[in-house]
Order: structure tokens, then C-alpha cells, then sequence
């Protein structure tokens, strides 16, 4: 695997991330993911996107979730996409494109990625319910939006429908882990006739 860390510390967060990108599409395993971000709802969350994409993890954070979980899930996704640009600045090409779509019983989700340096974020996905548990399902797009700019991907994320928001949470983010394992797998050169991306 290529292994990046990436360590961020604010007034409002401290978060590691330790990532492993599979290089040959194997899965890292359950056991190579580790999730503590002080939200559960976000933990199960996180580790069924990292488990379906394949990749081992390694996540700690606190933050002010006393006040919200706003800034501990924002910046979550912020490192994450911090690590995900780092392995393309130290490991070269990947193959740039991803996209998966994937069910959870009532629920439909779709994730399209260009890994392609340009940081932009379509997110459509109306939740049916406002909360799963205590979690506000708003933050979702927090995380994806973190993400995406910190990654500079180009990001499409589509809830095509669902009558429960915890179904339809999780079917986007194990869609988000398959489609950024496909579009980080390894490639030989830059994936562009301009030759740089």
C-alpha cells in the first residue's frame, strides 16, 4: 500500500490520518481500519467508506463537538483529502477517474470523481429524516465539501432517493469508497492529452 499521514491542528480540532491506498484493488480488511472521531455516527460512517474502497486507516480526532459536529466532521474530511493529494504528489499518476453506485435497502447512491486537480463539489441528496440518532445529516455535505477541496477533485455525489437518511448516508459514503479506489489506483503517466493535470 502507499501510506501517507497527515496531522492537522486547530482552536477547534486535532486530527491524524494515517491512509493506505491499495494499489492492486485488493481490500485492506476490517481490521486495518481504525476510526475515533468522538461522533459515532461518523465512525460507522467512515469505516464503511474506507472498508468498501479498500483502503487501511488509521483516524484519530477531537474537537469542540461539546458545541457541534460540525468542525470535527469538516476537517475530517479536509485531512483525508490532504492525504489523498499528498499520495499523488509522492507516489505519481493514478488513474484519475472513479465511479460507483451503490444501494442500501430503500436507498440509492451514486459517487462520480476526476482526480484531476480542480477542486469542485456537486452534492444532491435530500434526506428524508434531518437527524440519524443525534447526527445531523446537513454535515454529510461538510464532509464531502472538505474533501473536495483539500483533494482538488472535481466531486459528484447523488442520493438518488431513499426513505431512511442513515441508509441513505451510508449507500453515499460506501459509493464515496469505491469510487475514490478506483480513481486513485496506480497509473503509469499523467491521465491527460494536455500531459499535466
Amino acid at each position: 500500500m502507499r501510506e501517507i499521514s497527515v496531522e492537522r491542528k486547530t482552536r477547534e480540532t486535532d486530527i491524524t490520518v494515517s491512509l493506505g491506498l491499495p494499489d492492486d484493488g485488493t481490500p485492506a480488511g476490517r481490521d486495518a481500519i481504525d476510526v475515533r472521531t468522538g461522533v459515532p455516527f461518523f465512525d460507522h460512517m467512515l469505516t464503511g467508506m474506507l472498508f468498501h474502497g479498500g483502503f487501511g486507516a488509521t483516524i484519530a480526532a477531537s474537537g469542540d463537538v461539546e458545541i457541534d459536529d460540525h468542525h470535527t466532521v469538516e476537517d475530517v474530511g479536509i485531512v483525508i483529502g490532504t492525504a489523498l493529494r499528498r499520495a499523488v504528489e509522492q507516489f505519481g499518476p493514478v488513474r484519475r477517474f472513479g465511479d460507483a453506485t451503490v444501494p442500501m435497502d430503500d436507498s440509492l447512491a451514486q459517487t462520480v470523481i476526476d482526480a484531476c486537480g480542480r477542486p469542485y463539489l456537486v452534492f444532491r441528496a435530500e434526506f428524508p429524516q434531518a437527524y440519524a440518532g443525534r447526527f445531523d445529516l446537513a454535515l454529510v455535505r461538510e464532509f464531502f465539501q472538505g474533501l473536495a477541496n483539500s483533494a482538488a477533485i472535481n466531486l459528484h455525489v447523488i442520493g438518488h432517493y431513499g426513505l431512511n437518511g442513515h441508509h441513505l448516508a451510508e449507500a453515499i459514503f460506501k459509493s464515496a469508497g469505491r469510487a475514490l479506489a478506483a480513481a486513485y489506483r496506480p497509473a503509469e503517466r499523467v491521465q491527460s492529452t494536455k500531459g499535466v493535470l
